[in-house]
């Protein structure tokens, strides 16, 4: 039904936008848009359309903030994990090192 409407607005406003009939055909066609949209029947799709938009607007907003926050932790728990390991793998390679180091530079002695 989208869809069907969508075409009939898009050819609509393809003819009046390629017409070469002129104004009287545009005013015929201004008058009947016109009269569609006062229509009762249009208009109180339009106010349902609205109220549906009020009351749902709230919870749409809440489901959003929700996911982008789960977003957010997944990733920065990823980023986080990634740099926990990262950090042990560096603290694990640093102790090594150290440890070798120490050795090294430790004087040798000899048992009496």
């Amino acid at each position: 039904m989208k869809g069907k409407i969508l075409l009939a607005a898009g050819i609509g406003i393809g003819y009046v936008l390629g017409t070469r009939a002129g104004r009287e055909k545009y005013d015929k066609m201004k008058a009947a848009l016109d009269t569609l949209w006062n229509d009762p029947r249009v208009q109180k799709r339009v106010d349902d359309a609205q109220e549906f938009v009020k009351d749902r607007a709230p919870d749409v907003a809440e489901f959003l903030a929700d996911g982008a926050k789960k977003i957010v932790s997944q990733v920065s728990g990823a980023n986080s994990a990634k740099g926990a390991q990262s950090t042990k793998r560096s603290a694990t390679k640093t102790s090594a090192t150290s440890a070798s180091e120490k050795a090294a530079a430790k004087p040798a002695t000899t048992a009496k």
